[in-house]
């Protein structure tokens, strides 16, 4: 039986899974692991005979990461829909996730390099791999009007319960002795990425319970070819829609600087500016905290004004920090740009989200193929701002010229966003 359209057992349980995979994206891409690797890597690493900088080789391996995601979540995703396995492939991708976080507890050094890097784009592919069949839910599971407030509860969720357990894990490395471990070991910072895989699929738990039941088809090599066919008539169906269109080719571009940002920030804040993990700790704290109440600030100024705008404001908020990065040259100066990061961090992916959710709120049936469709055009954008990241840092030498080519990327979306027409009705966001 599907579950009944705004329950609020089904929500929170939906919610609760922004909480448990939230933890890596908060300890392993943004708060411990980058500074982790940085200071357990020689600063060039030999990669098939040529000599990397380890900033850049970090930037690569995310590229790939999302590569693979972009090239695996179309067939995914249309299997999915044709076969009733949303919650199974959740659970498969989640499985993954959790498991390579835990793995990532053997890096000791240069030695375990290649290791903890498999771990890591393992770790990645589990994470944003099984975001596109979580996203799916959002149709199913709420009306239209209520999508931007439900939205931002998954991501208030995935903020609180990430920092919680990154104040476990801050506490366990500035005091490891309380806790028996000797202090001059990595132990302490393992133990964060152990806890991790621990915690993603422990709550994960909570949201396989309360979805709502599926009607397994069965597995059948045809479907193979069905789950091709139905990521072709996306494409095809969204030809003709100049205004959508508009809308993704904008969020492609603002895409490859928000998650640049995300993933490389602390590579750049130990690069550039020598942070400590205690201190990218303290950094994370603020942009979480300001980033629960960013998420439901442009949820309400998209309620008032329409998504345009709100998204607009963002992105204006974006290069602003782009140039901001760029000049600072001390640590106060860069806890002002990780507040900023974290107003817009949250707001700019909820709003995003839940206008997609608005466009295609007509349809029911195969959602996830409009969300893979959605989330493969994130990916690549990954893929692009990530590699142009690195490619830049290694070929100039520092990482300060790639934030401000990732400024350019949110240029172009704010101008390409400017000429989608947007009108607002009582009940949902509707592009003509």
């Amino acid at each position: 039986m599907p579950a009944a359209i705004n329950d609020r057992k089904t929500i929170n349980g939906w919610a609760f899974f922004d909480w448990a995979n939230s933890a890596y994206a908060l300890v392993i891409s943004v708060a411990i692991f980058p500074n982790y690797y940085i200071r357990m890597t020689d600063d060039y690493i030999p990669f098939f005979g040529a000599q990397i900088s380890n900033s850049s080789l970090y930037a690569f391996a995310i590229s790939f990461a999302y590569l693979l995601i972009s090239l695996m979540l179309p067939l995914l995703s249309g299997i999915a829909d044709y076969s009733g396995r949303k919650l199974f492939f959740l659970k498969v991708f989640t499985t993954v996730g959790s498991i390579s976080c835990a793995g990532l507890f053997l890096f000791k050094g240069m030695p375990q390099v290649g290791l903890a890097l498999a771990f890591f784009i393992l770790a990645t592919i589990g994470f944003d791999g099984g975001k596109v069949f979580y996203n799916s839910y959002l149709p199913l599971i709420t009306s239209p009007d209520k999508y931007d407030r439900v939205s931002a509860k998954g991501f208030a969720y995935g903020y609180i319960g990430s920092v919680i357990l990154l104040l476990v894990n801050l506490w366990i490395i500035l005091d490891p002795s309380f806790f028996g471990i000797p202090e001059e070991n990595s132990l302490s910072v393992r133990l964060a990425f152990l806890m991790v895989g621990i915690w993603w699929i422990g709550f994960a738990q909570i949201t396989f319970r309360r979805m709502p039941a599926e009607k397994k088809g069965s597995f059948e090599e045809k479907i193979l070819k069905k789950g091709l066919r139905e990521i072709k008539q996306v494409w095809h169906e969204l030809k003709p829609q100049k205004n959508l269109k508009r809308f993704l080719i904008s969020f492609f571009c603002y895409s490859a600087g928000v998650q640049t940002i995300l993933y490389l920030a602390a590579t750049f804040a130990e690069k550039e500016l020598q942070f400590g993990s205690s201190e990218l700790i303290l950094v994370v704290i603020i942009l979480q905290v300001v980033a629960i109440g960013g998420a439901y600030l442009f949820a309400y100024v998209s309620k008032i004004r329409g998504n345009k705008l709100s998204l607009m404001s963002m992105l204006v908020i974006w290069i602003f920090i782009c140039i901001l990065a760029y000049f600072v040259n001390d640590k106060m100066q860069f806890y002002l740009v990780a507040a900023l990061v974290g107003l817009v961090m949250g707001g700019i992916q909820s709003m995003s989200r839940s206008t997609y959710s608005k466009l295609i709120s007509n349809r029911k049936e195969d959602t996830t193929s409009y969300f893979s469709f959605y989330e493969v055009l994130e990916k690549v954008a990954i893929v692009f701002g990530t590699f142009s990241f690195g490619f830049i840092d290694q070929v100039s030498g520092g990482m300060r010229n790639s934030v401000l080519l990732l400024g350019c990327y949110f240029l172009i979306g704010m101008i390409i966003l400017w000429r989608v027409n947007m009108t607002k009705s009582p009940d949902q966001l509707i592009l003509s």
